[in-house]
């Protein structure tokens, strides 16, 4: 049996790039644990400081098939080129010709920008096209 990783991204705000995150994938913010209205409910239950409810975020696929992907906070900025990236779909893949998969590409890309997202470039090549893009907190993605 496969094992279903989870993502973990290092960030100054879990709660806003999770929300980020949550929008550009369809997914939601992971629910509390059951007994918890909410998670601040559930954090003061288990003593932890109401300064710290911000350390840590996670959103998962409501559907149940893509992994869930977890925020937590560091104390230094990002550094440097991501050597791992996500991906989001929003073109019809490949075969689409790349003038229609970039346009494909670029109307989510437009959406992403709406949410603090910034575009970097967009690529032609290899006979395909996409996006890269930066998150709010700079960590590179492409809209492919």
């Amino acid at each position: 049996m496969a094992i279903k990783p989870q993502v973990t991204f290092d960030c100054a705000d879990p709660g806003a790039l999770g929300q980020f995150w949550a929008a550009a994938l369809d997914y939601v913010v992971q629910p509390p644990p059951d007994g918890f209205a909410s998670w601040p409910e559930a954090l003061t239950a288990w003593g932890v400081p109401e300064e710290d409810f911000n350390k840590a975020n996670a959103i998962v696929d409501p559907g149940g098939v893509g992994p869930r992907i977890f925020f937590q906070q560091v104390p230094e900025p990002k550094a440097g080129k991501n050597r791992l990236h996500l991906d989001v779909p929003a073109s019809d893949g490949v075969g689409t010709p790349t003038d229609l998969k970039v346009q494909q590409c670029q109307v989510k890309a437009d959406a992403l920008v709406a949410l603090g997202a910034t575009v970097v470039e967009v690529v032609r090549e290899m006979g395909s096209g996409w996006v890269v893009m930066q998150d709010p907190e700079g960590n590179e993605f492409c809209v492919v």
